[in-house]
């Protein structure tokens, strides 16, 4: 297993720290961390209005 840098820990760690909701994603080549990437997701309460639907009538 080879040794993580310090730095790569600091930056995961403090992608985690500053993500609500989304992913982080850790890419290993050759047992070493070469990137990370972060996807963050914002989500908002939205009301929903409700809709009517008309109802279908039966064909005589």
């Amino acid at each position: 297993m080879a040794k993580v840098e310090e730095n790569a820990i600091e930056d995961i760690v403090s992608a985690l720290k500053k993500m609500e909701y989304g992913s982080l994603v850790i890419t290993v080549h050759d047992g070493e961390i070469t990137q990370i990437d972060t996807t963050e997701k914002k989500r908002y309460n939205m009301q929903r209005k409700q809709r009517k639907v008309p109802m279908m009538k039966a064909n005589k």
